[in-house]
């Protein structure tokens, strides 16, 4: 199969197409002809310096991306919830910019009916780690939350959730992108110097929570904003979340999770804006345009 991947850290460039070895569904698995890849900031983390979490081993030549929608094309033994056909959307570390990708039966769900492949291919990682930061900042009916970089992939994520949830969302961006967060029912602010005025402006009663996916910036300014710090959650400045007693947050990804994130789209609540595709053989372009930084929503890469 095609894959793409590397030999070494370093530029884009390390990022090649390669012929590799197609990968065969054992027991409790199914093997995902992929149809759509999200491109992720941790990916490219992965392939400039080698940085995985922990738990997680670079072995060259390794296949990048982490999250993946497409059609099963084969069944591993004792698999009964899915068959040859059913159409999906999961997560599988390092393995997803490929033609093919095997999973176990609790990386994955049922694609939405309708859902465009592209769209199917960027829900699972940003919009699990969204979910996972909301809940553990405990956002919920009333609140008034803070979100980071809010017109990105994650924090696009985040605002919806938090709207679902019933609370009110305030989202940082550049004025480019206000007009967008409105459309996603956030109230936007201009980042930078004069934030924390501006947003206790918009926030008479306060802040109550704030998610950062921005920086250490952001987060200095969630500290100023937020009394409980138990409610302040980063996903990016670990080093000073550990110095101010807030939460370093990282996805906990689970069907459970999925499967509420699917049921949100199917019913007209969750919107994912696909800013770029790229092919398969175009991925190393794909991550100059992440690294870019700024731009809305996600970028996916398609095999076909």
């Amino acid at each position: 199969m095609k894959a793409a991947a590397i030999n070494a850290f370093g530029p884009p460039d390390v990022l090649k197409i390669m012929e590799l070895d197609r990968p065969e569904a054992g027991p409790g698995q199914v093997r995902v002809k992929v149809k759509a890849a999200g491109v992720q900031p941790f990916d490219c983390a992965v392939r400039s310096s080698g940085w995985v979490p922990p738990g997680l081993k670079i072995r060259f030549p390794q296949i990048l991306g982490n999250e993946f929608a497409g059609i099963v094309d084969q069944v591993g033994e004792g698999v009964a919830d899915f068959s040859i056909g059913s159409e999906v959307m999961g997560w599988a570390m390092l393995a997803c910019y490929a033609e093919y990708v095997v999973v176990g039966t609790d990386q994955l769900v049922r694609k939405p009916q309708g859902m465009p492949w592209e769209e199917a291919g960027v829900l699972t990682a940003s919009g699990q780690t969204a979910h996972t930061a909301l809940e553990e900042l405990g956002v919920g009916q009333g609140d008034t939350v803070l979100i980071h970089a809010a017109s990105g992939g994650v924090g696009t994520m985040a605002v919806q959730l938090g709207r679902a949830w019933g609370a009110t969302v305030i989202g940082t961006a550049s004025e480019s992108n206000h007009e967008y967060l409105r459309s996603l029912g956030a109230i936007p602010v201009t980042y930078g110097e004069g934030l924390v005025e501006r947003v206790r402006l918009l926030a008479a009663n306060g802040v109550d929570a704030a998610f950062d996916a921005a920086g250490d910036e952001a987060l200095r300014a969630s500290l100023q904003l937020v009394e409980n710090r138990d409610r302040i959650g980063t996903i990016v400045s670990f080093e000073l979340a550990s110095q101010s007693g807030v939460k370093s947050i990282r996805s906990q990804r689970s069907v459970r999770r999925l499967n509420e994130l699917a049921e949100l789209y199917a019913e007209g609540k969750l919107k994912i804006h696909v800013r770029r595709t790229f092919p398969l053989e175009q991925a190393a372009e794909a991550h100059r345009a992440v690294e870019k930084g700024h731009g809305r929503g996600k970028i996916a890469l398609v095999t076909e």
